[in-house]
């Protein structure tokens, strides 16, 4: 029963004192909807229940209540209903964002601005949203909510992801053990970016050079080690720099800037050792 009118006098039927009654205890006639809602004068003093698997509204508009007048709200679908401010006013210290089975009481304070007392349930309180921050996903501002990490942007422990610009920091790596890639080369070849802790083998009649380009050709770390062996042929490969005024290259060779794989199977390994600086060292000559 809708908000009622009496008169001086008036004597109420007991259905009147019942629907006073329930009025009193934040009940009246229950008016089920199961779609988006918009408040009518009639549902004065009475509750709207929705339910609704589906996210609904329920609407309020102004000069429909005036001062005083209460309405009932309950969500009782899976659906978060949302009351929603139509051409009224409506200000709340809760949530205007029903989960299933939490609901509240509009409180009007004029025809054209309300009040919404959100009940007390498990999932109410000082928390209105959570936001997922860089790294995050998930997040939201009603219900049970959850965080997760963003692969796409974030690292974790059991995705399989491939990491791109990052220094490690005194890694170790138990499993799988790092494996070099070999590649054979047969004529003079300079380093580049990439070749970083690879292995290159020579094979040629003459003799061929592994070049070291300048820093501003290919500037690897400093600690990156390339290493080199000579596989066969008659030619016996040389380690040097593409630029010997620019870019320095020590070893133990009979002449320190091109040092000499010393046999066939010999193997010496280059390493940078500061900008523009490398040494070579192993079985050279």
């Amino acid at each position: 029963m809708a908000k009622q009118t009496f008169t001086t006098g008036q004597v109420l039927t007991a259905a009147q004192m019942t629907s006073l009654q329930q009025t009193a205890m934040l009940g009246g006639d229950t008016t089920a909807k199961v779609a988006n809602y918009t408040l009518v004068a009639a549902d004065a003093g009475t509750t709207v229940a929705m339910s609704n698997a589906g996210s609904t509204t329920i609407t309020v508009n102004t000069s429909l209540f005036a001062a005083g007048d209460i309405v009932t709200i309950q969500n009782r679908g899976a659906g978060v209903c949302t009351v929603t401010a139509g051409t009224a006013t409506v200000n709340t210290s809760g949530s205007l964002l029903l989960a299933q089975y939490q609901g509240g009481v509009l409180y009007f304070t004029s025809t054209s601005a309300a009040i919404f007392f959100q009940f007390a349930t498990p999932e109410s309180g000082d928390i209105t949203g959570v936001t997922a921050g860089t790294g995050l996903s998930g997040g939201g501002t009603s219900g049970a909510v959850s965080l997760a990490i963003d692969t796409a942007v974030t690292a974790d422990l059991t995705t399989a992801q491939t990491l791109t610009n990052k220094t490690l920091t005194s890694p170790v790596i138990a499993s799988p053990k790092i494996s070099s890639t070999y590649s054979a080369k047969t004529a003079a070849y300079t380093f580049v970016s990439g070749d970083e802790g690879n292995i290159f083998s020579m094979n040629n009649a003459a003799t061929q050079q592994f070049n070291i380009p300048t820093d501003a050709t290919f500037n690897f770390a400093v600690g990156t080690e390339i290493n080199v062996f000579w596989i066969t042929g008659a030619g016996q490969p040389t380690v040097g720099a593409v630029t010997p005024g620019t870019t320095t290259v020590i070893s133990t060779g009979a002449t320190s800037a091109t040092p000499k794989l010393r046999v066939a199977n010999s193997g010496a390994t280059c390493k940078k050792l500061a900008a523009n600086s490398w040494i070579v060292f192993g079985d050279i000559s």
